[in-house]
């Protein structure tokens, strides 16, 4: 889908979002040079097109970056007093590891990667002691294209 600027009646986004895409939501992407390699993660603010946080890179691999975006995304809109905000990420295995509130992970635990296990602890501590009541909807790049948050490295 080729997108263009937003058409004149949709004032609730600077970016061009396909008319069924929420804008007061963020969009969350991982990205990693090979796997697993130096991994990283963000968020994007789809009203505004603005990053609302970017984290590594770090040794690890894409599936975790994608997890931990999303509860990155979680625990700050707890921290900041957000509701009403939609989080879309492209990745099932994330989805599917938040609601297990475990990161599924087969990447091997040693010192390079002694860091990002560190991070997976808290982040899964995070997830059983609070409710997640933010709406995490599955982006659909077959239809829309790439998430707002891709990193644009894809070959």
């Amino acid at each position: 889908m080729d997108l263009v600027n937003p058409p004149d009646y949709r004032n609730d986004t600077v970016l061009p979002l396909p008319p069924e895409v929420k804008a007061n939501a963020w969009a969350v992407d991982a990205a990693c040079s090979g796997n697993p390699g130096p991994m990283e993660y963000r968020a994007i603010d789809l009203a505004t097109g603005t990053e609302v946080f970017r984290y590594g890179p770090l040794h690890g691999t894409n599936n975790i970056g994608e997890f931990l975006a999303i509860v990155h995304a979680l625990a700050l809109m707890k921290q900041k007093n957000i509701s009403g905000k939609v989080i879309y990420t492209d990745s099932n295995n994330a989805m599917t590891w938040l609601k297990k509130k475990h990161c599924k992970t087969t990447l091997q635990r040693n010192e390079k990667t002694e860091k990002l296990f560190g991070i997976i602890a808290r982040a899964e501590q995070w997830l059983r002691i609070n409710p997640i009541t933010v709406d995490i909807e599955k982006w659909d790049t077959q239809r829309w294209g790439e998430i707002p948050a891709d990193f644009g490295r894809k070959h």
